[in-house]
């Protein structure tokens, strides 16, 4: 056998490496860290916290930046009658000292991305029990922090680094692997032809025929029908089709703008594997279109409240829907909604 075919055939058993990183999201006891496609790390603490959370973020690299808050939200608590947290806040009932002369504090935020600052800290509350604030039930449980904390470093490649919050070594912040590329889904046609009366009424009426030869469980009496340009030559079709408590259940369709019409199926395919799910292609749940940002928009969620669920972004690139965002929140817990969940996925 040839040097050369050897080499060819060595490459060929040799695992791809994509030039993102794999999305993860992950519980450990009373903390949930998520890391997007660019190794961007999020944590807090979940669960019966009651509007007491604190957040830590950190960027992939040598260039590590980070912030951490510990804020006071939530729909149950009406800020403007609770007092300020910063003299209120005590780790494991003992009064906490924030020290340091980077913080910023307003009543119910404390925050800073003085990274010398948020390692001081953590080095001091990673074996605590809680936060808690005196005279009041919120809590901010510190079970798990640690593993964490020491998951987003082995997520990083920072363990034996410097720049490790837990697994701390000798090696300079360059040793650390810089961010993935951001992939970039470009925008086709963002100022489309909008449609003339008579295209409108025709692409309706093209719309109310799909939705009636669609076979559809919800009320026909409850089903609706948008229609909107896409393109110069393809217009967008989105017909309401499936009913529960708080989702409804789309079909859509990309639609050529001149007759005969002529349509094709929308599926949105994931170019990764979702936590806690087997396949790539999503549901089209509460789909809505952006006609600013031009992005198709999926909401699944978790339950009434819209505290929890998945939100999906989609743009058109010219031939179909890609994905730009992935933003999701497994745990039911009332903090905040889609436009805060964590991104597991971001592209330009």
């Amino acid at each position: 056998m040839s040097y050369r075919l050897f080499f060819l055939m060595l490459l060929i058993g040799l695992p791809l490496t994509p030039g993102w990183a794999a999305p993860v999201q992950q519980e450990f006891s009373d903390w949930q860290v998520t890391c997007n496609n660019q190794n961007f790390c999020t944590a807090r603490n979940v669960g019966q916290h009651h509007g007491l959370v604190m957040t830590l973020s950190r960027s992939a690299g040598a260039h590590n930046d980070s912030s951490l808050r510990i804020e006071l939200g939530g729909p149950e608590n009406l800020l403007p009658k609770i007092p300020a947290i910063g003299t209120r806040l005590q780790l494991d009932g003992t009064p906490l000292k924030l020290t340091g002369e980077h913080w910023q504090l307003t009543p119910w935020l404390l925050t800073t991305s003085d990274t010398p600052t948020i390692t001081s800290f953590l080095q001091h509350i990673q074996e605590g029990q809680a936060f808690t604030l005196s005279d009041g039930r919120q809590v901010i449980s510190l079970v798990g922090l640690k593993a964490a904390l020491l998951f987003i470093d082995d997520r990083q490649k920072r363990v034996g680094s410097e720049t490790a919050w837990i697994g701390k070594g000798d090696e300079p912040p360059l040793s650390v692997p810089p961010a993935p590329a951001l992939k970039t889904v470009k925008k086709v046609n963002p100022t489309p032809t909008p449609f003339s009366r008579e295209e409108f009424n025709d692409l309706l009426d093209y719309g109310t025929l799909k939705m009636s030869n669609s076979q559809c469980s919800l009320d026909p009496q409850r089903r609706e029908v948008w229609v909107t340009p896409l393109t110069d030559d393809k217009a967008l079709l989105m017909v309401s089709c499936e009913s529960g408590a708080y989702n409804t259940i789309y079909r859509a369709w990309l639609v050529s703008r001149a007759k005969p019409f002529s349509a094709q199926s929308i599926r949105l395919r994931l170019p990764f594997q979702a936590p806690d799910s087997e396949e790539r292609e999503i549901e089209l749940v509460n789909l809505s279109f952006n006609d600013k940002t031009r992005e198709l928009i999926t909401l699944d969620k978790g339950r009434g409240q819209g505290d929890c669920g998945v939100q999906t972004r989609w743009r058109y690139d010219g031939q179909r829907f890609r994905l730009v965002r992935y933003a999701g929140q497994p745990t039911c817990d009332n903090w905040k909604g889609p436009e805060g969940w964590p991104t597991l996925w971001i592209t330009r």
